[in-house]
């Protein structure tokens, strides 16, 4: 009699199944574990919708950068382009991902309540000015530092000037904002009161002088650099005075932004991309014009009315965690991510022209291209984040010192509107 054959093994059903489900579970329960510690580590009295916010806007800086930015391979050199000037369809997409007001807003407000914690503790302003700016510029020079070695190595092996002017300028591009940025923490005792009214109408009438009668030197433009970010800041300012609590506040800024922006988009010929088009007459951003101050009045009313759901949504272990973890490299993330992207671009090389990384973007096809290579973008980032978030952080703290996610950031005085 023959013998019964051995049972095999169903051909669908992995040889190490139960082992990798247990290595999963592993991960993540030590991922909510570390979540519970982060969170059961953050002060009650902490506004999570502030980091919430800062870290919206720093992630939609990144991801608008890197689905409007195209580096195209040609001629044994990169140039930049950007699907906006070939696509202008698209230009719903710099409305989602053009988030600098809101940083400005939480910049204006966290710089408010600091200053006033500083002063309660009888701190001096040349104390509190350095601890602000030290984190803030810290992560610069490293950045500069690794651009001055690959500039001069790119020249000395024969790359054009043109490619090297290229791709230094987009990774030193980040740089404009944090001057303007520190710039503004260190006039915070001079503009912490100031209406947000009175930049505005710097603005106004600078675009009136620039776009309506034409006249002014080719510089005038530039004061909106100051006043135009010196808007969202001030009225961060004012959130932290306590003087946009109410809802009807919110809702006037984004209802109000929304039609100006709509009007001077629509009838007064502000071009309709809130980011630069490379080729157009006039940029939206470079300097700020009066439709991006609108917009981004508007982004700070909603901003304002998702504070609640914000809070809501932080209270979760995992979503705080992930909030924190962004706010705590904030400045890494934002200085390194246009690298990071050149260094998949220029790994991408090594095998040929690819669509969407090296390609012109001039077709819906280069999008959806471009979408599948945000993750290698992304990995490309947190490698850049592991190798450079010390300048940022600081040495390793030991464990017994407070995570500095978990800092307050609130002002002397206990009302319930600051809990």
């Amino acid at each position: 009699m023959a013998e019964p054959s051995p049972r095999r093994r169903a051909p669908h059903a992995p040889a190490h199944t139960p082992a990798r489900t247990h290595a999963l579970h592993r991960s993540l329960h030590a991922l909510r574990h570390a979540a519970h510690r982060v969170d059961a580590a953050t002060p009650a009295s902490r506004d999570r919708a502030v980091d919430a916010l800062r870290a919206v806007a720093i992630l939609g800086v990144v991801l608008g950068h890197w689905l409007v930015t195209a580096l195209i391979a040609e001629d044994g050199g990169l140039h930049t382009a950007s699907p906006l000037q070939h696509m202008p369809w698209l230009a719903p997409v710099s409305w989602l991902f053009q988030t600098l007001a809101l940083f400005f807003l939480v910049g204006g407000h966290v710089a408010t309540r600091s200053l006033a914690t500083a002063r309660a503790r009888g701190e001096s302003y040349g104390g509190w000015l350095r601890a602000r700016l030290a984190r803030l510029l810290r992560p610069v020079a490293a950045l500069l530092a690794l651009w001055t070695v690959a500039g001069t190595a790119l020249l000395l092996t024969g790359t054009p000037l043109a490619t090297v002017h290229t791709l230094c300028k987009l990774a030193l591009s980040p740089l404009w904002f944090l001057l303007v940025f520190a710039a503004l923490t260190a006039a915070t005792p001079l503009v912490a009161r100031l209406n947000p009214l009175w930049p505005l109408a710097v603005v106004l009438h600078v675009d009136v002088l620039r776009f309506g009668l034409h006249l002014g030197p080719s510089w005038l433009g530039w004061t909106n650099l100051a006043a135009g970010w010196l808007v969202p800041y001030t009225l961060g300012a004012a959130w932290a005075r306590g003087e946009l609590h109410s809802r009807h506040s919110a809702w006037a800024l984004l209802l109000g932004g929304t039609v100006a922006t709509a009007v001077l988009v629509g009838w007064a010929g502000y071009p309709a991309s809130m980011v630069g088009v490379p080729g157009s007459a006039v940029s939206n951003l470079n300097p700020p014009t009066l439709a991006a101050v609108t917009f981004g009045l508007a982004q700070c009313g909603l901003a304002l009315l998702l504070r609640d759901r914000l809070r809501r949504a932080t209270a979760r272990p995992l979503a705080w965690a992930a909030v924190a973890l962004v706010n705590l490299s904030a400045m890494t993330i934002f200085l390194w991510h246009q690298t990071a992207m050149m260094a998949a671009t220029a790994t991408g090389l090594v095998v040929g022209r690819l669509p969407g990384l090296h390609t012109a973007p001039d077709s819906p096809a280069w999008v959806a291209y471009r979408l599948a290579w945000l993750p290698l973008f992304a990995l490309a980032l947190a490698l850049c984040r592991a190798a450079f978030r010390h300048h940022e952080q600081g040495p390793r703290r030991p464990r017994n010192r407070p995570s500095q996610v978990v800092h307050r950031h609130l002002p002397p005085t206990k009302s319930p509107h600051h809990a």
